[in-house]
């Protein structure tokens, strides 16, 4: 069986994405790692290049900031990597620039691959998400944090990057897919809150289709207001070995009041329900779980 990562990036530097981090964590599960840059406006290559590993595989490619709505650029560009697939290639792991694996997770993710290599059922495999918020303290504790996404296909031309990349899909088609018990750490919204800024709107060049409203939002605060939360609530468990340099370096502090729920009378309800039973009611799941 064979396990092909795949990655994106672009102004890594710029954006502060812990992308070396992204790559390394998952360097142990797969047996090649493809890499496509955009150089972009900063070295994110020389950044790419320092990860020492026979696995890397860089191969570049030019963004084209004309398709900006939606984010649908991401997705031509997660497509485009994995085009550089090699056929021999059973499962492709793909992994953005602000998302880590636990090292704990490395075994059960290769089983896992290993155990519906030959069903031809199994389109791909779903993990749960933490999203860490502010600081490493912090996670998501809401319905505006998706819970799960699609992180392996099967190498299969047909199953493409669905809207902004967040997921895949075959054509329209959700995908059927199977749960690892693994985790991704999205961290993603963890900086400074001048960087988290900056990072916000560069990526939002990538979102907004009408120029004025983008030149508006450029225009608006240098300062990303971490208080603007729905629900949040204390990370309890450890970090992945790779991110361990980057939380000891953090030079900023948050403090977060999260008893605090900011929320419609509705989502309490299904807050509640949620926190109850396990169970997120109506949520949009872009996938069929087939083996629960």
């Amino acid at each position: 069986m064979k396990i092909t990562g795949v990655t994106i990036v672009r102004n890594a530097v710029l954006n502060d994405f812990p992308v070396v981090e992204a790559i390394t964590s998952v360097l142990p599960v797969v047996d090649e790692m493809i890499v496509s840059i955009d150089k972009g406006d900063d070295d994110t290559d020389g950044l790419i290049r320092s990860i020492q590993s026979p696995k890397l595989k860089i191969v570049y490619s030019t963004w084209d900031m004309t398709l900006r709505k939606g984010g649908r650029v991401y997705a031509l560009e997660t497509d485009k990597a994995i085009d550089h697939v090699s056929a021999d290639t059973d499962w492709i792991f793909y992994i953005q620039a602000d998302e880590v694996i636990h090292e704990k997770y490395h075994a059960v993710i290769r089983q896992t691959a290993e155990k519906y290599v030959s069903n031809k059922r199994v389109d791909g495999f779903l993990f749960n998400y933490l999203h860490f918020y502010g600081t490493y303290d912090y996670v998501g504790d809401s319905r505006k944090w998706y819970k799960d996404e699609i992180r392996i296909i099967r190498n299969d031309r047909s199953i493409r990057s669905y809207k902004d990349a967040q997921g895949f899909r075959r054509g329209e088609a959700k995908l059927d897919v199977v749960k690892v018990a693994a985790e991704v750490y999205h961290y993603g919204w963890v900086k400074s809150p001048e960087q988290m800024k900056r990072k916000l709107k560069n990526v939002q060049r990538f979102y907004h289709a009408d120029d004025q409203q983008l030149e508006a939002y450029l225009n608006g605060p240098d300062f990303f207001d971490y208080n603007e939360f729905d629900a949040l609530r204390k990370f309890t468990g450890t970090h992945p070995q790779v991110i361990q340099q980057r939380i000891a370096a953090r030079n900023w502090q948050v403090e977060l009041d999260i008893s605090k729920k900011h929320l419609s009378l509705k989502d309490k309800l299904l807050y509640s329900y949620e926190k109850l039973t396990g169970k997120r009611l109506f949520a949009f799941k872009n996938y069929r779980n087939i083996i629960k």
